[in-house]
């Protein structure tokens, strides 16, 4: 670990990216700013990968404006589970996973919603206290995913999912973001989860980082997260590649699940992802992606 905290020529000699060269050389040098709603819309990502036949969460339905709020819980009544979301979160804010309902009660892995409050967390999604620039934003009602068994012990609560860097249509890095109990069951690194390297040819499960420590077990299940095989490998990199198909993002995050009865899933696709990939492999972007020249 302690090589992640050195100078910046020794970090550039590992290799590593930093901020204003994924800005600059990246982001600004291969995403062409009009295609960015192709990510940010997550109801157009879903739309547009269907369209090539990528496999996604189902959408049950979307919510426009504040007035279609008095038809939602009609529009829920049948739902075992669902997961509510904004369409244009970021970060897995505003993200309210409902693992079942009775009674008009919601049952969440932290606590249980009375109606009323399902409804105001919906209200304020529509307002945009979630959404990229705090734009008025539509509500999405999707599937929610159950993971594969493998998953059992290897997570805390929550679905795991798989980061994919894509660079011009050939992913180049991935780790698998496990979540933990201090990240409430939510696969974000930031808010605790874990991030497992994988190795890119085989799709096996190297060391990964939590905080800014080293683990090889997980916190809480204390399961070993080295060495596991993920499953269907070759078809998670496959929807991974074809994501730059429809996004015509030259650096992109996709982010893909695995559903015990579907298989992958293409969750979301980030036209702007984070480096925290790097500590997850133990390795610098720039080592993948190679000089600027070979970029253009």
């Amino acid at each position: 670990m302690a090589a992640w905290f050195c100078s910046p020529r020794r970090l550039k000699e590992l290799g590593v990216l930093g901020l204003n060269s994924r800005n600059l050389r990246l982001i600004a040098g291969l995403n062409n700013r009009d295609f960015y709603p192709r990510a940010d819309n997550k109801l157009l990502t879903k739309e547009l990968a269907q369209s090539v036949g990528i496999a996604v969460p189902d959408l049950y339905a979307q919510i426009n404006f504040t007035g279609d709020l008095n038809r939602l819980a009609y529009r829920t009544r049948n739902l075992k589970s669902f997961v509510i979301k904004p369409a244009s979160g970021a970060g897995g804010e505003g993200v309210l996973v409902i693992n079942k309902q009775e009674n008009r009660e919601y049952h969440t892995n932290k606590r249980i919603l009375p109606y009323a409050d399902l409804r105001y967390h919906c209200a304020a999604i529509l307002h945009g206290l979630h959404s990229l620039g705090g734009r008025p934003d539509k509500v999405m009602i999707e599937e929610k995913v159950e993971f594969d068994p493998l998953f059992d012990q290897l997570s805390y609560q929550g679905v795991p999912d798989i980061r994919v860097i894509v660079l011009k249509g050939k992913p180049i890095m991935a780790m698998l973001r496990l979540p933990t109990r201090a990240s409430g069951g939510r696969a974000n690194l930031h808010q605790g989860a874990i991030g497992v390297g994988i190795e890119m040819e085989q799709g096996l499960t190297m060391a990964g980082v939590h905080g800014k420590e080293i683990v090889e077990v997980h916190p809480d299940t204390k399961v070993p997260i080295k060495g596991v095989q993920l499953p269907q490998w070759k078809e998670v990199l496959e929807i991974a590649s074809r994501c730059y198909q429809f996004s015509e993002l030259g650096y992109l995050g996709v982010d893909i699940v695995y559903d015990r009865n579907k298989g992958p899933l293409l969750l979301e696709i980030n036209a702007r992802p984070g480096l925290a990939i790097q500590l997850a492999n133990r390795t610098g972007l720039m080592r993948r992606v190679g000089s600027l020249a070979a970029l253009k």
